[in-house]
């Protein structure tokens, strides 16, 4: 199933736009794991397996596992994610961008090595460094749009000669010309609820990626409600410490992925609570 398929029926099945982050940092993970050579493949497999019902995607950053040259886990990870849950897309956060063969290499990696269905890219070098991946026509292409953090402002909110911002013409040109195979999706921040609004108006039903409800504090409600489509769909959101660390105080002697799975049905219920109901809509088509 193409990433785009799989996306949609996991929202609708799931009833969920939870996207659960697994971004695995050695000098949190619980005591029981201290020591173990594969530390890091059993945290995220405990948390992938008791949030698996409730996500819609998950999202691994590849440097939490490349600066432990744990490379391997996560290849054994992607695969376990596929083997026991299919159905389920996962997301590589890799935010690559270069140019040429180079861009090919990486697509390669995101999609071959690693059996990733979609990957974050930088698309600020222009459309020829996002070509390499688009033409996986079966696999997600997320581009970097608007982000979370405050310095993104210092160039995505540049007005440009016309008066548009150079987040919106990325918005615009991703959502158009770039994304011929219909495998696009753009990454806006929940920090930004306005920008994530104006986003919507420019790019329709496009799914976005949006960090940053978590730790980061963006507000759920704001954020729904500048980004769900009419159908209460159109959103990967993504929560990744909030989730992954919820134990750290209360369980980590215990069962931490129990204050974890805890932790993801409470940000579901947030969630669910702010959107239009998929299933009203679709009762009234």
């Amino acid at each position: 199933m193409d990433f785009m398929s799989a996306l949609r029926a996991a929202w609708r099945e799931r009833d969920s736009l939870l996207c659960v982050g697994l971004d695995p940092d050695p000098a949190r993970l619980p005591p029981s794991l201290a020591g173990k050579p594969c530390a890091i493949f059993e945290f995220c497999c405990a948390i992938v397996d008791v949030t698996a019902d409730l996500v819609c995607a998950f999202k691994p950053q590849i440097a939490y596992f490349a600066a432990c040259r744990a490379e391997d886990q996560l290849e054994a990870l992607i695969e376990h994610i596929h083997a026991q849950h299919p159905g389920i897309p996962v997301i590589l956060d890799a935010k690559r961008g270069d140019i040429g063969s180079t861009a090919g290499r990486y697509a390669e990696e995101a999609f071959a090595r690693y059996r990733a269905d979609a990957v974050t890219v930088n698309p600020y070098m222009g459309r020829d460094s996002v070509e390499p991946y688009l033409a996986w026509e079966s696999k997600g292409v997320i581009l970097l749009c608007r982000t979370s953090n405050p310095g993104g402002a210092d160039l995505q909110g540049l007005a440009l000669g016309d008066g548009e911002k150079l987040y919106e013409r990325v918005a615009r040109l991703v959502s158009s010309s770039w994304n011929a195979s219909g495998n696009c999706a753009l990454v806006v921040g929940a920090t930004f609820p306005e920008e994530l609004a104006r986003v919507r108006a420019l790019v329709g039903d496009m799914p976005l990626l949006v960090p940053g409800i978590g730790a980061q504090g963006g507000d759920i409600a704001a954020t729904v409600s500048a980004g769900q489509t009419k159908d209460g769909l159109g959103l990967i959101l993504n929560s990744s410490r909030a989730i992954l660390y919820a134990g750290e105080r209360k369980y980590w002697d215990g069962d931490f992925a129990t204050a974890a799975r805890q932790a993801a049905l409470d940000a579901c219920a947030a969630i669910n609570a702010c959107r239009v109901s998929p299933r009203l809509s679709m009762l009234k088509e």
